[in-house]
């Protein structure tokens, strides 16, 4: 069995409802570090036309849940607070009946249900899940909140049985990317 497929099979659970823990107050994500922090990430995203109404278009592919029907995927670096890092930024679609790849190519802003993003922060941010920053952003930039209201940013759901880190893990690979065949 592949990667992605490890990855689907693992995470066929739709993030939003994945991400409780038992101790919600203590979560390592969604303090006001994190969603200042995402902040800027966003800011950032939007200089390099990687979201919003003017972003870059790339061509979609069909994907699986939690990330969508319909999925673009964008990496590159980015530098936030002096510190640069690999980002990957990928733009979940989905929500309609039959949506298909070429609908999404020509109108990606109508259907997209989310962006999900993991950025590479600086060496011991959380050495035990290879560094990532993870964050789910709606389409209009505000960060996404799990069904206890805790803002998707930081290390999102870490320590859970489910969500960003377990399902990355889960996938295998050391860099918790699952679209690369490290």
């Amino acid at each position: 069995m592949n990667k992605q497929a490890v990855f689907m099979a693992v995470c066929g659970v739709a993030l939003g409802g994945a991400l409780t823990l038992a101790h919600a107050q203590n979560a390592p994500f969604g303090n006001a570090e994190d969603t200042e922090y995402a902040g800027k990430l966003w800011q950032i995203m939007l200089d390099q036309k990687l979201v919003g109404a003017d972003s870059i278009k790339v061509r979609p592919f069909e994907g699986n849940e939690p990330h969508g029907t319909i999925q673009e995927v964008l990496a590159t670096t980015a530098t936030i607070d002096g510190h640069t890092g690999r980002l990957l930024v990928k733009r979940n679609h989905g929500g309609k009946e039959g949506l298909s790849v070429e609908e999404v190519y020509d109108d990606p802003i109508s259907n997209l249900a989310a962006i999900t993003v993991m950025f590479k922060r600086e060496s011991g941010y959380d050495t035990e899940d290879q560094d990532w920053f993870w964050a789910k952003y709606l389409p209009s930039g505000a960060l996404d909140k799990n069904p206890k209201g805790m803002q998707l940013a930081g290390r999102v759901a870490k320590g859970a049985d489910e969500g960003c880190i377990a399902c990355h893990t889960a996938a295998g690979g050391e860099d918790l990317e699952t679209l690369t065949s490290k």
